[in-house]
């Protein structure tokens, strides 16, 4: 017994002196229950480094955790709760390692729970919310697709201070409360901020701002797909200014319609905003105008210099396209911006398009959408918070399609200063994986390079059902180091534990969902990354059955038979359409699946010691 514990200890030592191989995935979402769907799921993670006090953190996620049950209601039916938000907030206090889910107060159906068997279905009220506080106060939902940021917080005499401490932004898109109309259009950017982490991580309401609606809206328009950076290095002469870019959909999110890409730009820490449009509005597939464009990316360098970085779609909405992968640059704090510039021609992902839910998807049958993937992700070495050390050194990432189906690849680029030296676009998914969405971070100083990417791990199943057409995902990180100006190789930092794909689910059910972000980033001692994962989600055989059903009546009659998930708007929410009587027909979730079906989390991996 001695020898064996002395081996085992020596193992234990081996590994941490081993670093990265050692360390294990964290739960971000630490507060999410595993059953019931869909208060358990999940996806589109963001987290953000406070620079200044470089062991705090932040993450966000869209996050069902105060929605009703699908037994609230017809036991098949598991709707986004109308009122009911789902912008989740997470911190950490300790460079990553572990995770708070603050507990505020809001509108909420988490108790909603219903009972089998049709009963009166749910009306919200206030208590406790696992979300965004101070929302549905101001006659608003916070709808998701997070984005977050850290910079310095106003000071009393004018400009920006670190003195005071760090000021953290949270965007996201939003909608109105029923029977409200705080603003025009179905869908608008919203940012808050709080002043103090430490108090915000407790469930106090009063830690955080009333959000302020930061697009201008029009009654036809549907702002999507939003990031968020603060200026935070104190070098630059454009120091705590907040930026904000998003697609402007000008059809309400309906139909073939102009799309420009704008940037919000505050100057006061939040408090109001100025817009420029920054490429042209129209989608034209026969001029240079291509199939529209969306997800965005927006950086800072050390002297203020904004980067925001696009992708704009190719020709064909149903196989994988050549699109081109746009940088738009702003010398003077955001007030004008030069025209788009292409840097890369980069290929969407759809090599198979899902008759039954209308989605470009990757995996198989009903399986995650992958539309996004080629949207690019950036960061800069701008050497906050001082920005003293920056190399402004730039490095870029986006999943490619361009080798077909089952050959995804993770691609990355880097720059010098100013965007105009990129090299060559090179390949770094690990063997056998295919990617699904990347992203990169950069050490402030510019030594040290982190990425971050989701892959399918096994080539497309043609099939919803059946135990050999499970689909599993994982998540992976790698880093380089930087030497002489050159990023070197990337080396496995942290591989993730796999799950099955099929146990992630839309709303209504017609398929999985995993969402469209993964993110990093990094200080100079360390990197946090996350991800959409799978591990603790069970696969529900009805529900493949229903979903292959889907698939064989889309591809019988040559249209969808569900919509996609668009968590979005009040009365108009996705639930699912109407199911006629000869139309597959769901199974009822919380009676015929594993508890833990639907059960996505978001983890992450540091690489602090």
């Amino acid at each position: 017994m001695p020898k064996r514990l002395c081996a085992t200890l020596a193992a234990v030592l081996f590994l941490v002196a081993a670093g990265p191989a050692s360390a294990q995935s964290v739960r971000v979402s630490s507060g999410s229950p595993t059953s019931p769907f869909s208060q358990n799921k999940q996806n589109e993670p963001a987290v953000a480094i406070d620079q200044r006090h470089p062991t705090v953190l932040a993450a966000g996620a869209n996050d069902n955790i105060d929605m009703e049950a699908c037994n609230a209601g017809p036991d098949n039916d598991c709707p986004f709760t109308a009122g009911v938000g789902v912008s989740g907030i997470y911190f950490s206090r300790d460079s990553g390692h572990t995770w708070t889910q603050p507990t505020y107060r809001g509108n909420t159906a988490r108790g909603c729970l219903g009972a089998v068997g049709p009963d009166p279905g749910c009306t919200p009220v206030v208590g406790p919310i696992g979300t965004l506080p101070n929302y549905f106060e101001a006659g608003l939902v916070a709808d998701g697709d997070p984005a977050l940021a850290f910079g310095p917080q106003p000071a009393p005499g004018g400009g920006f201070s670190y003195a005071g401490g760090s000021r953290l932004y949270y965007a996201n898109l939003t909608s109105a409360v029923p029977g409200a109309a705080p603003f025009k259009g179905a869908e608008a950017i919203a940012v808050s901020h709080t002043d103090d982490v430490a108090l915000a991580a407790t469930g106090a309401n009063r830690a955080w701002s009333a959000p302020v609606i930061a697009s201008r809206q029009s009654s036809a328009q549907f702002s999507d797909k939003e990031q968020i950076w603060a200026d935070n290095a104190e070098s630059s002469a454009f120091f705590g200014n907040v930026y904000v870019c998003y697609a402007d959909f000008r059809g309400n999110g309906n139909g073939f319609t102009n799309q420009p890409l704008m940037v919000l730009t505050s100057r006061d820490g939040g408090a109001s905003w100025t817009q420029r449009q920054v490429t042209p509005a129209t989608n034209n597939i026969s001029s240079r105008n291509g199939f529209g464009r969306s997800g965005c990316t927006v950086r800072t360098d050390s002297r203020g210099v904004v980067y925001v970085f696009t992708f704009q779609f190719g020709f064909n909405a149903v196989t994988a396209a050549a699109g081109q992968i746009q940088m738009i640059r702003s010398f003077d704090g955001g007030r004008t911006f030069e025209r788009p510039r292409a840097i890369f021609t980069a290929f969407d992902t759809c090599n198979f398009f899902e008759a039954s839910i209308g989605r470009c998807v990757e995996d198989g049958v009903a399986g995650a959408r992958s539309d996004l993937s080629p949207a690019p992700s950036v960061d800069i070495a701008n050497g906050a918070p001082s920005g003293a050390d920056a190399s402004n050194r730039l490095v870029i990432s986006w999943v490619d399609g361009r080798d077909g189906l089952n050959h995804e690849h993770v691609v990355f680029s880097t720059s010098p200063p100013g965007g105009l030296g990129w090299t060559a676009p090179r390949n770094v998914e690990l063997t056998g994986d295919r990617g699904y969405y990347s992203a990169p971070s950069i050490s402030p100083n510019g030594s040290d390079v982190w990425l971050v990417y989701n892959a399918f791990t096994e080539v497309f199943k043609g099939s919803a059902e059946g135990a050999e057409n499970d689909r599993p995902i994982i998540g992976q990180v790698l880093h380089a180091t930087v030497s002489a100006g050159t990023v070197g190789a990337f080396a496995p930092a942290h591989r993730g534990v796999p799950g099955d794909a099929r146990g992630s689910s839309q709303n209504n059910l017609a398929a999985e969902f995993l969402g469209d972000y993964v993110y990093s980033a990094a200080t100079r001692t360390y990197s946090m990354s996350v991800w959409n994962d799978m591990r603790n989600g069970a696969d529900c055989p009805d529900i493949d059955e229903f979903r292959q059903e889907l698939h064989e009546e889309a591809v019988a009659t040559g249209q969808p038979t569900a919509e996609p998930e668009e968590p979005r708007g009040a009365e108009e929410r996705e639930r699912g359409r109407d199911q006629e009587e000869e139309e597959p027909v769901a199974p009822p979730v919380q009676q015929a699946c594993p508890a833990t079906f639907g059960n996505s989390d978001i983890f992450g991996f540091t690489s602090a010691p």
